[in-house]
């Protein structure tokens, strides 16, 4: 689909992996991209990088909830926002699980994709519609041991996820999410290395036997966001491997 994202602005949180690559391919069909990251070194690298690729791009280093600010005074609108911003877990049993790694956690995976989705919505409402997936995961819709706080804040985004496609479908806005199975990022091998020593690994009991590259979740990312997915709103789609077919 070379050029379906054409004079589109696209917002994405977390310029690292499943983030960059997502940022890369909305790029290359030609939609003008704001990178939104806590950190520096990897959203500006993002966005600097596209523009060196010939593409347009601005980073941001903000709250996640104010980057719409800065697509809309920017380019003047917001027309995909991908909300994928988030962190991993620290693989404790739920006893052991502090309060104040509930709350960071919550805040950080869960409280990040609801405020970014009330700031996103309305000016989205505003110009007639628009396309909005979160990043949930494959624990988002089943359940996992030693993991409880992320479990919850996954689901939790898939919940998000179809009450506001609920409210805005007679808005013209989509609102979708996509659960990644294990991918082969950063965050990836951090967390499978405690029991596997890796994610190939731990992939390898899979339908397909192997992770999942950053741009294979892109491509579902912009398929979510595309006119092709046009009567597709509050799915939260596997992308997964099978793992939700067992």
């Amino acid at each position: 689909m070379p050029g379906s994202f054409d004079r589109r602005i696209a917002l994405v949180t977390g310029g690292g992996g499943i983030g960059r690559a997502t940022a890369f391919a909305f790029a290359g069909e030609g939609a003008k991209l704001v990178i939104a990251d806590f950190s520096e070194d990897a959203g500006d690298r993002v966005a600097r990088e596209i523009v060196a690729d010939g593409g347009e791009a601005v980073f941001v280093r903000t709250d996640v909830y104010s980057a719409d600010d800065v697509a809309v005074s920017t380019y003047g609108r917001l027309d995909c926002a991908f909300n994928n911003a988030g962190i991993g877990d620290l693989g404790l049993p739920l006893h052991e699980i502090t309060e104040e790694h509930w709350d960071h956690l919550l805040a950080a995976n869960l409280k990040s994709v609801w405020l970014c989705m009330k700031y996103e919505i309305p000016q989205m409402r505003a110009q007639g519609g628009g396309a909005n997936v979160n990043t949930a995961s494959q624990v988002g819709l089943f359940g996992k041991a030693d993991a409880a706080a992320y479990v919850a804040s996954k689901h939790g985004i898939v919940g998000l996820t179809r009450a506001a496609a609920l409210e805005n479908a007679a808005e013209g806005i989509r609102v979708n999410a996509v659960c990644p199975g294990i991918v082969d990022t950063g965050m990836g091998r951090k967390a499978v290395a405690r029991d596997s020593g890796g994610v190939r690994q731990a992939a390898a009991g899979s339908l397909l036997g192997r992770a999942a590259s950053p741009d294979e979740v892109a491509a579902g990312v912009l398929w979510l966001s595309s006119d092709t997915a046009s009567f597709v709103t509050g799915i939260a789609m596997p992308i997964d491997a099978g793992a939700t077919a067992r």
